[in-house]
Formats: structure tokens, sequence, C-alpha cells
């Protein structure tokens, strides 16, 4: 059944269109003409706007465009999604064949329809949806450390006393052997003392930890690539075919072995033509003039190549 009148459809489209116009550089008067909006509309999806309801309190809607989406897990509903579930709940079709077209639970659809919609009309409008959904992901939640002032005042007596937050969490679990709800990892005791706002601890604790840092050490993903490492190298498998083959003379092929914390290094060279290899190892006590050693060995070492 619907519910009250359809009202305008959505604009992603010409939103769309008028992003990409904006991007190439047409002014924001061009592009609405171009897209067919009004001014006012390009001006509103540009820089967002303030409204006033009818209860007197003032409601920011931001910009469309523009402003980069968060990615999101594909477990929650996307916007195109919920885009879906207006259009599907305006053309009459029930729950389950909303979630039949959509490809999702439809207990999902039902809980979303039913957190979603407005009260007075049961209208299920989808980017006020979308906005409810965000804003309900982006709620912090309460920690265990805040919750609980026994279970923080013991956390933070241990960490006076420069106890690590790996050797605190488990001496909870000797300390409170029956009560499951007071054992914590490690990680959340890192961030209740990085973070005061949500462990309730006080904001010199990150002095006492054995690192000394005020602020967390940034930690890459484990197949993400170290940033600046190798830019615009080529590949092995993009060498000539002579190369490959060994068919030609004078081409070689060297490998950089590093020891450990970039101390000690062997260079390896194999000539191909010859079916020898030559190892150079080098070492510098000073960082600095160690890469220049190296560079410099590298250098005397390989010169020959060139003229053969």
């Amino acid at each position: 059944m619907v519910h009250g009148l359809p009202g305008r459809p959505p604009q992603a489209a010409r939103r769309e269109q008028f992003a990409r116009l904006i991007a190439r550089g047409v002014s924001s008067a061009e592009a609405c003409r171009i897209v067919g909006v009004h001014p006012k509309t390009g001006k509103r999806w540009r820089l967002g706007r303030t409204i006033t309801s009818c209860g007197g309190r003032r409601v920011h809607y931001p910009p469309v465009i523009g402003a980069r989406k968060a990615e999101i897990s594909p477990r929650y509903l996307s916007e195109d999604e919920r885009v879906s579930i207006a259009d599907l709940r305006r053309a009459g079709l029930g729950v389950r064949a909303i979630a039949g077209q959509v490809g999702r639970s439809p207990s999902t659809i039902s809980r979303e329809l039913r957190r979603n919609c407005e009260p007075g009309s049961g209208q299920y409008r989808p980017f006020a949806a979308q906005r409810l959904a965000a804003r309900r992901r982006a709620r912090p939640g309460r920690g265990k450390l805040s919750a609980d002032p026994v279970l923080r005042q013991f956390v933070a007596c241990r960490l006076e006393k420069r106890w690590s937050p790996e050797q605190i969490s488990q001496a909870l679990r000797i300390e409170f052997p029956g009560d499951p709800v007071r054992h914590l990892v490690h990680e959340t005791i890192y961030q209740g003392v990085y973070r005061p706002e949500l462990g309730g601890l006080r904001r010199g604790l990150p002095a006492l930890l054995r690192t000394g840092r005020r602020h967390r050490k940034s930690h890459r993903r484990a197949d993400a690539r170290r940033a600046g490492a190798l830019t615009g190298m080529t590949m092995i498998s993009q060498r000539p075919a002579a190369a490959a083959d060994r068919s030609q003379a004078g081409h070689g092929e060297g490998d950089l072995i590093t020891g450990a914390s970039n101390r000690s290094a062997i260079d390896q060279t194999p000539y191909r033509p010859r079916l020898t290899t030559s190892r150079r190892h080098f070492a510098s006590r000073k960082s600095r003039r160690r890469d220049t050693a190296r560079r410099r060995t590298l250098i005397a070492g390989t010169g020959h190549l060139s003229r053969t």
C-alpha cells in the first residue's frame, strides 16, 4: 500500500552530471543551464544549506557533490539500495518482493522501513534514511572502562606502576575470574590511554607507558605497500627478449641483499655470457655514510657493464 503522494523523483543522475561539469572547470551557472536545474539548486548541491524546522531547530544539509563518500561495509545498505527500496515501495511491492529485487533478507528490508519511515505520513525517503543510518553508525558507544569505575581504577593503578597493557590484560583474568565482562584485551587499554574521552582515564597516562609516546604510532595494513619505497620502477617481466633468453652479451642482473636494520649488505651480480658471479660486501657504521658507500660500490662494480 502506498502512503501519501509519490513526491518528486530523485535527481541523482543530474547531480552526477553537475559534479562532472564542475570538476572540468565549468562555472556553476553554466553547469546548471546544461543540466537543467535552477541556479539555487546548484548552489545547494555545491555548498549545502541550513534550514529552520517548524520547531525552531536549525538543520544543516551537507553538500551532495565534491565530498568524498566514506567507504562502508557491504553488510550495510547503501544509498543506491535505499533508492531502489523507495522506488519499489512506491510501486506497491511488499517486503518480500522488495527483498528479492534488492538481494537482501526480508528482515533487513522490514527493519529498514520500520526504523526510517516518517512517523506521521509513513513515507520512506531514501536520502533521509541514509543520513539517519550514517548518524547511527557514527555515534560513539561507551567503553567498558568509562562505564565501570572498579575496572577503570584497577587499570589506572597498574598503569601508574608502569605495567604494560598486556600484563594488565592478563591480571584482569586473575583478579576477576568469574566476571568475564571485566576481561579486557590489551588493545582496549591502549585505546583508553590514548583516547581518554572513551576510556575515562586521565590524560597523563601515555607518558607512563614503556614507549613514552604521546601519540600512537600508525600501523599500515599487512597487504599495503610502503609509500615512497620504489616508484616508477621497471618490472623484470618487461625486460627485452634478448636479455631474458641470454642470447645477447652485455646484460647483467644484480641482487642487493640487506642485513638486519640495513647495517650490512651484499651485492651479487651474475654475468650471463661468462657464467661468473661477483659478490661485494660493504658496511658502514654511520647511516649517512652507509648509503653513500653502497651507491659508490654499486657504481664502481657495475660501471663496466655499459662498456661490454
